[in-house]
């Protein structure tokens, strides 16, 4: 045989080992990034306007952030901050992503910068009780609540409060802005929803108390034919409000879930929410349809949600202690109505994730026998029809 026409066994066993060196080299691309664990739950979350940065607050008051990659082995920490004293409740990235805004237990406000993690200003005191919620208006002024129902409106330029209200009766559970950042919407545990004009500074009502606390709150149909508020509470029932008829709720449906802890709007029609029961679903909002589930943490309850800036990633955190990442691809074309009539048939909830386990799977192992013979996920409705 021609030596030149086949190498030799040395030279065949040398590039053999090339071969594998490059396929060890070769980095593996995943559907979403690799889960973040964490020495404590994480009860802030939240995205970066424009960069792949995701923060993270937990209850030892400790903050983190980190660079987020589908690349697997490149998910890292950038920097952490230990200058709470008890624990980070919230956790919001300013508009222009140079700023980090963190409140806790402590009753302060931190502000931190996003390159290096350094604290740039501390507002100790800023109430009287624990901070509950955060929510960035502008990049000068943020709102926050506490765990009495106190609201105060901050400008950063300046010192003290513009705004200092308390009309809720319990702790501020969520808070959201309508899109002209005029109206406040709070979310409280005293059941009620609550309005505040922040551009007059005033207070304008609260809702009817629902049963249960509130303890979410997001704008759905905000470019459609009429926003609605949709509020998550204790009860596990997602309350509707019409824009303008804040007084009381035009509908509502109960999700077969222990409670809603945490939601997050994802469309204009679709919402994420976290519950006890370790379950990420997604929700349709007129018609009201649970569509499936999105993620689970496994037998923990989920604390908080966010969407990347991209609206492809939805990041949880849970009391298992890992920040997890959910691709949202497939969830963005459901359709409501083909979802509807195979519900009919008695499916159980489908998985809209690569990661995410149908309503079968996820409580294979944590249902009594007798829970497991019980119909699907079901959604009760004050009416049978789709309309306002």
């Amino acid at each position: 045989m021609d030596p030149t026409c086949e190498g030799s066994p040395t030279e065949d066993s040398n590039n053999e080992e090339e071969d594998l060196d490059s396929t060890k080299a070769a980095p593996r691309i995943r559907d979403t990034p690799e889960d973040i664990v964490l020495e404590a739950p994480a009860s802030g979350l939240a995205f970066h306007p424009t960069r792949d940065l995701l923060a993270a607050g937990d209850v030892d008051g400790d903050v983190f952030v980190f660079a987020y990659s589908c690349q697997e082995g490149e998910t890292k920490e950038l920097w952490s901050s230990g200058h709470h004293l008890k624990s980070c409740r919230a956790v919001v990235f300013s508009e222009d992503g140079q700023k980090l805004v963190t409140v806790s237990k402590d009753k302060a406000i931190h502000v931190l910068d996003v390159e290096q993690g350094q604290l740039e200003r501390r507002i100790s005191k800023a109430h009287s009780a624990p901070i509950n919620s955060l929510l960035l208006v502008d990049e000068n002024v943020l709102v926050t609540g506490d765990d009495t129902g106190g609201i105060r409106l901050w400008d950063q330029r300046k010192e003290g409060p513009l705004m200092d209200m308390r009309q809720h009766e319990e702790y501020i559970a969520d808070m959201t802005l309508d899109p002209a950042k005029k109206l406040l919407l709070t979310a409280s545990g005293d059941g009620c929803l609550g309005v505040f004009n922040i551009k007059r500074r005033r207070f304008e009502l609260l809702s009817e108390p629902q049963s249960g606390d509130l303890t979410s709150v997001a704008l759905m149909k905000v470019q459609l034919y009429g926003k609605k508020v949709a509020c998550g509470s204790s009860e596990g029932t997602i309350y509707l409000f019409n824009w303008n008829g804040f007084g009381a709720t035009s509908d509502r449906f109960a999700l077969r879930a222990e409670s809603i802890d945490c939601m997050v709007p994802v469309t204009e029609n679709l919402l994420c929410t976290g519950s006890t029961d370790g379950i990420i679903r997604a929700v349709n909002i007129l018609p009201n349809r649970v569509v499936g589930t999105v993620g689970q943490h496994a037998g923990e309850p989920v604390e908080e949600l966010a969407l990347s800036h991209c609206g492809h990633f939805l990041a949880s955190s849970g009391h298992d202690q890992r920040l997890k990442f959910w691709d949202m691809t497939q969830l963005r074309t459901v359709v409501v109505d083909d979802y509807r009539r195979r519900k009919k048939k008695g499916g159980p909830l489908r998985a809209l994730s690569s990661k995410a386990w149908s309503t079968d799977d996820f409580f294979a192992g944590l249902r009594e026998d007798e829970e497991d013979a019980k119909a699907p996920e079901e959604v009760v409705r004050e009416s049978d029809d789709d309309s306002d």
